[in-house]
């Protein structure tokens, strides 16, 4: 038997967000169905919604949730109904190569995050024999979805539904922008642009990782206040005034480590980051955007500095989310404040105008039931 679910839909590129019901299906194998309790508004979904990223529409966005695991299909093993979970947006099958090598933010799973389609080839959302996709085969911007299990990661029931959907995603992927794929190692000079929901956990990693200088640039006030509660040693509003900084704390050295997580990548961030860094220094690329790598190779080749692109942080789901967790616990990473505003489904256009407005760090969906 289906049911319906209230959900925030994008049926055209540029168009708002639009609140409709939906027929969802039942879990079939390997599937289960969730309770949303809460979504983060994360700015891929602006992206999809806006048309700067390819997605088959319609769809359900929202790919950062939390809630409670309602029904289970056959075969599924590793949550059981009742069990409180965040999502993981490329799920992790544990079997693939590049999961059994450690790499399971590239999971061969991850495929139909564009498409929103289950491995059968099939969608659970529907609408008048329409079938809509869900963002990453997720959909968390639904009070209701269908999801693969390895889509879903087990948390504390103690742990609020906020915080954890913002774990899912943001968290992971700032944090991840630091400590894995940028490889931040203590005493080092790392800068990091961009403040948002992405960045000011880049922040909160490389200050983990024990970065003697962790440099934000932001245009935003808001931004830089909030980037030294988690952590940031020096805030800057422009790439010049932080590169200015950083030759004269390093000697002329330049920075060890560059991440960039910008709202929209573009060609100016990519050139900064670049020359900020100096011998074998590392440019993460996390944002998404239309920048392109304009410098010229002896830029890279002199200095044999390295531009690392990166997804989820480079971080393992079924490792580093519980690991993210566990340090949130102990009182060691930053969650609650992340949160700068809650909204009903209903405002997630209040809600999306807000971040591009500089207005959040994360906005969260409190679906109501």
């Amino acid at each position: 038997m289906s049911i319906i679910t209230r959900a925030a839909v994008c049926r055209v590129p540029g168009q708002p967000w639009e609140i409709t019901e939906l027929e969802l299906d039942e879990p079939k194998a390997n599937e289960i169905r969730v309770k949303f309790f809460a979504a983060g508004l994360c700015h891929s979904d602006d992206h999809i919604q806006k048309g700067d990223a390819p997605m088959r529409l319609p769809v359900v966005g929202g790919h950062e949730g939390a809630g409670i695991v309602e029904a289970v299909g056959e075969g599924v093993t590793r949550v059981s109904v009742g069990d409180h979970v965040t999502c993981s947006f490329i799920p992790a099958c544990g079997k693939c190569r590049y999961c059994a090598t450690g790499r399971q933010n590239l999971c061969d799973a991850g495929k139909n995050a564009g498409t929103g389609l289950f491995p059968d080839g099939t969608f659970r959302f529907h609408q008048g024999g329409e079938d809509f996709g869900g963002l990453c085969v997720l959909g968390t911007f639904s009070q209701y979805a269908v999801v693969h299990e390895y889509s879903v990661i087990k948390i504390p029931d103690e742990i609020g539904f906020d915080v954890a959907a913002l774990v899912a995603c943001g968290v992971p992927t700032g944090w991840g922008s630091a400590v894995r794929a940028g490889d931040v190692r203590a005493g080092q000079t790392v800068v990091i642009y961009g403040a948002g929901g992405v960045g000011s956990n880049a922040v909160q990693g490389a200050r983990f990782a024990g970065a003697k200088n962790v440099v934000v640039v932001d245009p935003v006030p808001f931004k830089r206040e909030m980037a030294k509660v988690f952590g940031a040693t020096h805030t800057f509003a422009t790439a010049e005034e932080a590169r200015e900084f950083v030759v004269q704390t390093t000697w002329g050295e330049l920075a060890d480590r560059a991440i960039i997580t910008v709202g929209i990548l573009h060609d100016e961030v990519i050139k900064n980051a670049i020359q900020v860094v100096g011998k074998t220094g590392q440019v993460t690329v996390t944002a998404v955007g239309r920048g392109m790598i304009n410098e010229n190779p002896g830029m890279l080749i002199g200095y044999q500095r390295r531009v690392q692109g990166s997804i989820y942080g480079g971080c393992n789901p079924l490792s580093d989310v519980p690991l993210l967790i566990g340090l949130y616990q102990a009182g060691e990473l930053k969650l609650d404040e992340l949160i700068t505003r809650r909204y009903k489904l209903d405002e997630i256009n209040e809600g999306y105008q807000d971040m591009l407005d500089g207005k959040n760090i994360r906005g969260v969906i409190i679906h109501e039931h």
